[in-house]
């Protein structure tokens, strides 16, 4: 008997090892869900400091991962933000450089560079193609504006499934989805793409999958449930921010999505193989660039006679807003959520970009990135395990476009950032650690550091071949603020490439 208990407990050892080890050779890899907000400022949210609006479950998804204080849009306006997101490369050297097809002022000093292409080509490999061959299921839902047409549409960019929002409308949108939906024509877009992300869950529960849920909350125009808008009507608002009760009960919209997935993946039992990555876009919004009201039609009756007509939000502290490469143009929030790497409450001083989420996503499912293609991002798995490194990295932006400001480039590396107007050939410099709202230009005292950087930003934009701007023979300073349809809207529309290259 002695034998034989002794034999039976070596088995039962044994077993147990070969069951770790079977266990360990068949785990997944985590699933990825990937929430992208549409023009949500840096300063749009509590965790960030905004005392009006309320995000309750943004914030405990902070308080279980990640928060980055210097994470950054690689495009202050959303087209080529999203390229490169996509692809890891700068918008620059894509040849994307506005929203499709792009802002047009006819009569400017400076004729500007039309986008390469009006929508982001097949041949470039995306995150989504890059986790489907690593064995991911991919899905997305939401705001593409990557491609009109159908052929440039998620479906043939790697995501198995996929529904496109293609309009501006946050209720009565089924046409405007591609393909079509049939949700009642009173539930608000936010919630529709939501429970697209949480039947792409429920179906793909048993395998590892990749989510990417691009809401189209917090675009104009500003739309929002009666009801929603009443409650913060009556709230008391915030000195020194403009308190608009259609855009907080956007941004209200994106919060409750967000925690409809957490709770989700918990009732699934995947919150602790799954990581949630939260981001946006561009910086906010403050006011349209063509000066018209920014609240959807049947909401402009809340402030008649009001200037919240007008204006949506503030990047304060920040300066400026979307449309420039000012903090409040490309600044965002940025929470990554990540069970058993990420330090619960932490919070990361590291520099990171938008090109940086794809070998970030990359890396986390440990999969291999394209041989063949540029990847300019960077992943930041190693901040988020707790390195501290990165915060006096160098990152660059090119907006060579008339938008809320002048055709410009600009380049942070650590606290300094520098930013050239070619309107006029001018040169701002600014110290983030010490003047987060640029509002002290230093180029006239601190030359040399100013000449290194320029040199750098130069230097870069030869690298990438970013298209300039060029003098404009059609230059009339009495009609150089008239806005005019861009020439390659057409081009747009028939999903064909500009030949401004």
């Amino acid at each position: 008997m002695k034998y034989i208990s002794f034999y039976a407990l070596a088995l039962i050892a044994l077993g147990g090892c070969r069951s770790v080890e079977t266990k360990t050779s068949v785990s997944q890899p985590p699933n990825i869900v990937f929430i992208l907000a549409d023009d949500l400022g840096w300063a749009d949210l509590p965790l960030y400091g905004n005392r009006f609006n309320e995000a309750p479950n943004i914030t405990a998804l902070a308080r279980q991962g990640m928060v980055f204080e210097n994470a950054y849009a690689a495009n202050p306006v959303c087209s080529p933000s999203r390229a490169s997101i996509q692809t890891g490369q700068y918008p620059a050297r894509i040849g994307i450089n506005d929203f499709l097809p792009g802002h047009w002022r006819p009569y400017e000093k400076l004729k500007v560079p039309m986008n390469k292409t009006q929508f982001l080509p097949l041949s470039y490999e995306t995150i989504g193609e890059t986790l489907k061959r690593a064995g991911y299921t991919t899905g997305y839902f939401g705001k593409w504006h990557l491609g009109r047409t159908e052929k440039h549409h998620p479906k043939n960019q790697g995501y198995d499934t996929s529904v496109v929002h293609r309009g501006g409308k946050f209720f009565n949108y089924n046409d405007d989805m591609a393909p079509t939906t049939e949700f009642p024509d009173d539930k608000i877009l936010s919630e529709a793409l939501t429970d697209m992300g949480v039947d792409f869950i429920e179906t793909n529960r048993n395998k590892p999958f990749f989510l990417f849920l691009a809401h189209y909350d917090v675009h104009v125009q500003l739309d929002a449930h009666n009801d929603q808008i009443e409650k913060f009507m009556k709230k008391p608002k915030v000195e020194g921010y403009p308190s608009n009760a259609v855009y907080a009960a956007m941004v209200q919209n994106i919060d409750i999505s967000v925690g409809r997935i957490m709770t989700k993946l918990e009732a699934l039992g995947l919150d602790d193989d799954t990581i949630i990555v939260f981001f946006s876009d561009n910086g906010g919004l403050v006011s349209r660039f063509d000066e018209i009201p920014l609240l959807a039609q049947s909401k402009l009756t809340y402030y008649e006679g009001d200037s919240l007509q007008y204006i949506a939000s503030s990047n304060k502290p920040l300066r400026a807003e979307k449309g420039t490469v000012y903090e409040g143009g490309i600044r965002e929030p940025l929470i990554v959520k990540w069970p058993g790497t990420v330090k619960k409450g932490s919070r990361s001083e590291a520099i990171v970009c938008g090109i940086d989420l794809f070998p970030t996503f990359a890396q986390m499912a440990k999969a291999e990135l394209p041989k063949n293609q540029v990847v300019d991002g960077k992943s930041f798995v190693p901040q988020l395990r707790g390195a501290e490194e990165g915060q006096d990295r160098t990152v660059f932006w090119h907006y060579p476009v008339y938008h809320h400001s002048e055709p410009a480039s600009a380049v942070r590396q650590g606290d300094w950032k520098l930013i050239h107007f070619m309107d006029d050939d001018r040169l701002e410099l600014y110290h983030l650690g010490n003047d987060i709202g640029e509002t002290r230009n230093l180029a006239d005292s601190e030359t040399e550091k100013r000449d290194e950087l320029y040199h750098l930003l130069s230097q870069w934009r030869k690298q990438v071949k970013a298209a300039m701007p060029t003098d404009n023979p059609d230059f009339d300073p009495l009609r150089r603020k008239e806005w005019s349809r861009h020439p390659a809207f057409g081009d747009m529309v028939k999903g064909t490439t500009s030949t401004s290259f």
